[in-house]
């Protein structure tokens, strides 16, 4: 597989007029000292060294800033809890609530402006680590399930009312050999790290761990518990993984971010192999996928070479179309990121504006960046 490298580059706004993306303001219009709109140079000189610079990362037609407005939404009463974030976002295409975990305070809400978060749920083991996180719907109704690693899966209404909990497998659920012998050795354990949904099946990455497997879960009279299906293992052969860290359904096909391979990997709803994304770069250990606005959105784990940040991507499948790296934002102590989330807000009049909603990792840290339009 071709792969290149593209170097992510951070453009500071110069305050001068020659600059072609120049803002001196948020609705990015210039600062004009009189009322013809003709500059004394020592009154621009003034004016201009007043504005701060705004700071600015990507490339082409997905080129963020930093809200800090809306980072700032963050629930006062979870900042203690903050540097333990090591989860991701999930969210109800319907309503545009999107949901969390922050380990120690609990599972969240975000209302779909990204103003107000709301915990949900009174159950102890919501307050677990919620690792990574689905919405979905199933028989006319709407659910969440989330995975906890080292401990479970767990299915849940809205209301955070517990309607199944999935433990570790036995070792006789699945018509994978390889499955079934890891998990009736003494040595297995339970790498659950991320999960989606497509088609009633729930699937299930399990790539903290020698088992390195993608798992299935189904319901049955009301009651979830592990299907038959499974597929993948510890290697470097097609469909194998070297930590199949996160999982997304999108167009009828599973996608697992295949991390310490710098993968994305395509597969059909039964565990075929297809194929694997194009134009990663060269030591991305990729943790998570999603999709929106026709483009797929991904994070590297950890920075590359001089980047003051794990990168995000911005990807069509087979071509790399911007790299952003938070870290030129300046945003403090967002230096790992474990998963990225696009999140589009309409506004009254009907227009939209696209925003990343990002889960640090290892310092702990929310962050919100907004597409520069």
């Amino acid at each position: 597989m071709k792969r290149t490298t593209l170097s992510a580059f951070t453009i500071c706004i110069a305050l001068s007029l020659s600059c072609p993306l120049m803002s001196q303001s948020d609705e990015y219009t210039h600062t004009h000292v009189n009322g013809e709109g003709h500059h004394n140079h020592q009154e621009y000189k003034e004016a201009a060294s007043a504005e701060k610079v705004k700071l600015v990362t990507g490339q082409g037609d997905f080129i963020f800033s930093w809200d800090q407005e809306l980072t700032a939404a963050f629930p006062k009463d979870a900042i203690k809890f903050e540097k333990r974030m090591h989860g991701g976002f999930n969210n109800d295409p319907e309503t545009g609530i999107v949901y969390t975990g922050i380990p120690g305070y609990g599972l969240c809400s975000i209302s779909p402006d990204l103003t107000k978060w709301t915990t949900i749920g009174t159950d102890d083991r919501l307050k677990d680590n919620i690792h990574g996180i689905v919405f979905f719907i199933h028989k006319g109704e709407k659910f969440l399930a989330v995975a906890q690693e080292g401990k479970r899966v767990l299915v849940l209404n809205l209301a955070g009312e517990i309607v199944s909990e999935i433990l570790k497998p036995t070792g006789n659920e699945f018509k994978f050999k390889e499955a079934n012998e890891f998990y009736t050795s003494e040595d297995s354990n339970f790498g659950v790290t991320d999960l989606t949904y497509l088609d009633g099946t729930i699937y299930v990455a399990h790539g903290y761990s020698k088992g390195d497997f993608i798992l299935t879960i189904e319901e049955n009279n009301d009651a979830w518990s592990w299907g038959d299906l499974a597929w993948g293992g510890r290697g470097d052969k097609p469909g194998q993984f070297q930590t199949a860290h996160g999982v997304y359904a999108h167009e009828d096909h599973i996608l697992v971010a295949n991390r310490a391979a710098g993968q994305v990997v395509k597969f059909t709803k039964k565990g075929v192999y297809v194929d694997v994304f194009d134009e990663i770069p060269q030591g991305s250990l990729i943790c998570n996928v999603s999709y929106k606005s026709e483009h797929y959105f991904m994070n590297a784990l950890q920075a590359i070479g001089n980047q003051k940040s794990a990168p995000i991507y911005v990807h069509t499948s087979r071509k790399l179309k911007s790299t952003i790296i938070p870290g030129d934002l300046e945003i403090p102590n967002l230096t790992n990121i474990h998963q990225v989330w696009p999140h589009i807000i309409t506004a009254s009049d009907g227009s939209k504006q696209l925003y990343l909603l990002v889960h640090g990792w290892n310092k702990g840290k929310y962050a919100v960046l907004k597409l520069d339009i």
